[in-house]
């Protein structure tokens, strides 16, 4: 992963954890309304792929286990992984492009239930994405994917001052560009197929030339709200419209976005199809189920995104009806780090991806409430604008102190939680109750990115490898890991 020149080693911030009586009081602890329904507190646990569903996207058991095991701690809302829309692969993630996944994600809206004793809403993220491949060998992407042109002839001849190459027989000028260094290949090949072979081919929303790009805007906004009526079929108490990171409605919103269609360019193209897409799921399931949207205030990409575009589609996402706003930030293909051959590009191992999960190896700033300052650009705007839509901060959020001052500042509106969730899913129940002193506080070391990078059940280390010779401790595949975090049992006071 990237990381910032000159890095600093921060520790995870001192902390006075509160009493019972002060966690009542709080506003973390207080009800919160968003759309039809009512929260009981003001936690949340964000959307986290843990890699548990078959590879034909059905939930496991271990899915089951592992929501089970957040709703354990009671948090005010749970969002399911990033969930896909389309009935294509996409290896072990959860789908829901079809009615048959209904009863497997309708059990896991039971057993968040169960596990919650109802304490707890869960939404489900649902997202689009195009083709990503695996980064090819030189020779079998020559072989199998360059289609050789004139131009290709000429940039060849060029490029060695031989006249020939426009002549020769096609099998001659293969085999020479296999043979080929990398400074003549980078020149010969066209820019897309260079980066092809480099990182791996990708899809574009731009990409108006293939079919299947160009007829995006008509074919998504049905798909996503099938996709939502089958969230609420399933029980789920709401949908989270994913239009963040790499994926397919992030870079429709992108500044990069110059589809000339009607969908590119100016910002109120750009975000036409959001809007076309969150209306036809509304219109789907109704003005009582609770649709939000999870999006970037910063791509953080040259070209990119940046906050004063982020407050525009804020409020025009307020003003079409969204019932909450959770603002994320980075996590990008375009800054992307060169993956092996025969593994595809990963979007969070640049800077943008960085500033998506920062770690405690950070700038003067450091990874704590990183992200905070996109959200009240765009919590202000909202509500300038006249609309009281509740906005969820994360990012580096993890301790009562810090995720309080921001409620009480008026910063933010809820406070999600990843990866201090995932290191200690009990750990708002232990602060509601006073025993914060018990909380397992994550340190930021993205341990679990990484084994979200190798396409590896995610864990945490620091419980992953505690007591795997106990009986009934379900493991990783390889046996080394154990899958969930230890049961903490509140009135013995252990975890």
């Amino acid at each position: 992963m990237w990381h910032p020149a000159n890095p600093i080693r921060h520790t995870i911030p001192e902390t006075r954890w509160p009493t019972a009586d002060e966690a009542a009081q709080s506003l973390l602890f207080q009800p919160i309304q968003i759309g039809a329904l009512t929260l009981e507190q003001r936690t949340w646990v964000p959307a986290m792929v843990p890699w548990r569903a078959t590879d034909d996207g059905f939930v496991t058991p271990a899915n089951l286990d592992w929501y089970k095991r957040f709703a354990e701690g009671r948090p005010g809302a749970i969002v399911v992984e990033a969930t896909g829309v389309r009935d294509i692969a996409s290896g072990p993630l959860l789908r829901i492009g079809h009615d048959r996944y209904i009863p497997g994600l309708r059990r896991l809206v039971e057993a968040v239930r169960r596990a919650s004793d109802e304490h707890t809403h869960l939404f489900i993220q649902i997202i689009d994405f195009l083709a990503v491949k695996r980064r090819p060998e030189k020779i079998k992407f020559l072989e199998r994917f360059l289609v050789l042109t004139e131009q290709h002839r000429h940039a060849l001849a060029e490029e060695t001052e031989d006249g020939d190459w426009l002549k020769r027989d096609e099998a001659e000028v293969c085999a020479f560009l296999k043979t080929a260094p990398d400074e003549i290949l980078e020149r010969v090949l066209g820019e897309r197929e260079w980066e092809s072979l480099q990182f791996g081919y990708r899809e574009r929303v731009t990409d108006t030339h293939l079919a299947q790009v160009r007829e995006l805007p008509q074919v998504l906004p049905e798909i996503f709200a099938a996709a939502a009526w089958r969230a609420r079929e399933a029980g789920f108490d709401g949908v989270e419209l994913h239009y963040a990171h790499a994926y397919t409605m992030a870079s429709f919103l992108s500044a990069r976005n110059n589809r000339a269609d009607g969908y590119g360019g100016a910002r109120e193209n750009r975000v036409r199809l959001p809007l076309e897409i969150y209306r036809a799921v509304r219109e789907r399931v109704g003005d009582d189920y609770v649709v939000g949207v999870r999006f970037l205030g910063d791509e953080v990409i040259e070209g990119g995104n940046r906050i004063d575009d982020a407050v525009y589609f804020g409020r025009e996402f307020a003003r079409a009806g969204f019932d909450f706003l959770s603002i994320s930030k980075g996590g990008k293909f375009e800054d992307a780090k060169q993956p092996k051959i025969g593994h595809a590009v990963y979007p969070y191992t640049g800077q943008s991806g960085y500033e998506c999960m920062p770690t405690t190896l950070s700038d003067e700033r450091g990874p704590f409430s990183r992200n905070v300052p996109l959200v009240i650009a765009i919590k202000r705007a909202v509500n300038a604008a006249g609309f009281s839509t509740p906005i969820v901060a994360s990012g580096g959020l993890a301790t009562f102190e810090q995720c309080e001052a921001i409620l009480q500042s008026g910063e933010a509106d809820i406070i999600g939680a990843a990866r201090q969730s995932l290191a200690d899913p009990d750990w708002f129940l232990k602060v509601k109750l006073g025993r914060g002193h018990e909380v397992r506080r994550c340190t930021y070391t993205n341990y679990c990115e990484g084994l979200d990078q190798a396409h590896k059940q995610v864990t945490c280390k620091l419980w992953d490898r505690a007591g795997l010779d106990k009986e009934g401790i379900a493991l990783s595949e390889d046996g080394r890991r154990r899958l969930l975090a230890p049961r903490w049992e509140a009135d013995s006071g252990g975890n």
